[in-house]
């Protein structure tokens, strides 16, 4: 054999390292303050409460089907407890409208799976998630760009696509907090998404893995709820709510859920019986005892220390940035973005910041996604003391005025 690369099908060639993973690896050095990975604090899971439910499950009935294969839906009682969820945000749905996945991340794999074609158009927001453009990439697609702010025309949506040989199949959208930028969709803007949506006559994805993390304002209705409002029913609706388990009791068990009409998740299931056949029941039932006990509180107490980290953050930029620099400022989530002079590049700065200051984040060319943009950078709070964020912030300020001059 000469090569490897002779035999792996043309897909592979769209497949990169995620540079959020590689950076993960840098949380192993001591020397280094992270503002890299968009990860919760370990300290902050209720471990207590999970060590009880792994005992519970384990010791009583439940155990030998903990342990068994189990129907690729997911376990019916954390699907009644996501439907409880889902009608606290104005979203009526039923077990038939929810697929658990092992992470809301294999959720965005399989809508990819699911709708794209090879050269058929994703609308992604510029920046949007990472492991989004990793995982719809894999599906041979082109990117245009999702801008609700411009009144571009319907008919120029999909005469690009059709010049790329295929056509628009979903609009993605991280709508609360979003990684990496931090911002929030107004109820405007998800009121023109689902108007876009439907004169294209496309999917929606929903990514809500903040929903839950909201330090400041009301919450905003989901897209999905808006979609059933209009629509009247949920089995109407061409919304997909991609949630996780990750961002607020753990993401090391890899539990996330998908809600929308019927007839997709049927499909999805499909997909996830070729793919592993169902999330680890074990897990399942864990993440449903564990929920039930302290879904309420557990989510209150990382509000608490995230806001606080949050804020920290904001007043250290305002205290040591120089001019040109500005930021984010957002309601909730794990995430500030920051946009450089345009002179300074975000991964050179990253390289020297490595080297001089210890202090790690993710340059932001990485979320667009044709890396057009280079000048920006993302900062997460959520696992950073505020000593951490007083030293961190004070050494990139002082490396940023130094690449500014």
């Amino acid at each position: 054999m000469n090569s490897w690369e002779d035999l792996f099908a043309t897909r592979s060639e769209r497949m990169k390292a995620s540079e959020i993973r590689e950076l993960l690896k840098l949380l192993d050095q001591p020397d280094i303050i992270s503002f890299a990975g968009g990860i919760p604090d370990p300290e902050l899971f209720p471990k207590e409460e999970f060590s009880q439910a792994y005992a519970q499950v384990l010791g009583s009935e439940l155990g030998t089907n903990a342990l068994q294969y189990s129907v690729t839906e997911g376990y019916p009682p954390l699907r009644e407890w996501i439907c409880g969820y889902m009608a606290k945000a104005g979203v009526t749905c039923s077990h038939d409208n929810v697929l658990i996945t092992s992470g809301s991340q294999q959720g965005l794999d399989y809508l990819g799976k699911l709708f794209l074609s090879p050269a058929d158009t994703a609308l992604v927001e510029w920046p949007t998630y990472l492991g989004a453009l990793q995982a719809f990439n894999a599906y041979e697609p082109n990117f245009d760009r999702l801008d609700l702010q411009t009144n571009r025309d319907v008919a120029d949506f999909r005469a690009r696509a059709a010049e790329k040989g295929g056509a628009v199949k979903f609009a993605y959208a991280c709508t609360d907090f979003a990684n990496p930028t931090g911002n929030t969709m107004d109820l405007a803007s998800r009121e023109k998404l689902l108007d876009l949506a439907e004169a294209l006559d496309i999917a929606i994805i929903e990514d809500a893995a903040y929903h839950a993390l909201r330090y400041d304002g009301e919450p905003i209705e989901p897209v999905l709820a808006r979609d059933i409002v209009r629509s009247g029913d949920i089995e109407k609706t061409r919304t997909v709510f991609c949630g996780t388990f990750s961002k607020t009791l753990t993401p090391g068990l890899r539990v996330g859920w998908m809600v929308g009409a019927s007839e997709i998740i049927s499909k999805l299931v499909l997909i996830k019986q070729a793919s592993d056949l169902h999330s680890p029941s074990i897990n399942q039932m864990v993440v449903d005892h564990v929920a039930r006990v302290c879904f309420g509180e557990q989510v209150e107490k990382i509000r608490n220390v995230y806001r606080e980290r949050r804020d920290r953050m904001l007043s250290q930029l305002e205290l040591h940035m120089p001019e040109g620099v500005s930021w984010s400022h957002p309601n909730g989530g794990m995430f500030i973005w920051v946009t450089l002079p345009e002179q300074i590049d975000g991964a050179a700065l990253l390289a020297k910041s490595i080297e001089t200051t210890k202090v790690a984040f993710v340059p932001g060319s990485a979320f667009y996604a044709d890396g057009s943009v280079h000048n920006t950078i993302r900062l997460s709070f959520s696992c950073a003391t505020p000593q951490l964020i007083d030293t961190g912030i004070e050494r990139l300020g002082s490396l940023v005025k130094q690449a500014s001059s």
